[in-house]
């Protein structure tokens, strides 16, 4: 609905039920068993941004391959996001990337 300049319309809006809206959880593990919480979040239908640039190397290779492995067997998938920056998401959520 179009109204005059100088008037004010708020809406509130109730997103709760809102499908489509989703929550990524951010974890900066610094210990390998702290991979196990971004494999319980995905098995959770939540999407994990994954960054290991606190661990020694050899050690978040080792988190990384633990974490992938976890999300493959509940079918999810990941993405490379940086250096060491993983993405995981539930098989529920669709990854675009441009190019």
């Amino acid at each position: 609905m179009w109204r005059a300049e100088g008037s004010v319309n708020l809406v509130s809006m109730d997103l709760s039920g809102v499908s489509g809206f989703h929550e990524i959880l951010v974890l900066t593990p610094r210990g390998f068993e702290e991979g196990l919480d971004a494999v319980m979040a995905v098995r959770e239908q939540r999407t994990v941004l994954l960054n290991l640039s606190e661990m020694e190397a050899k050690l978040a290779q080792r988190t990384a391959d633990f974490v992938s492995g976890g999300v493959y067997a509940l079918q999810g998938q990941e993405r490379r996001v940086g250096e060491r920056v993983l993405l995981f998401a539930p098989a529920s959520v669709d990854i675009d990337q441009l190019s």
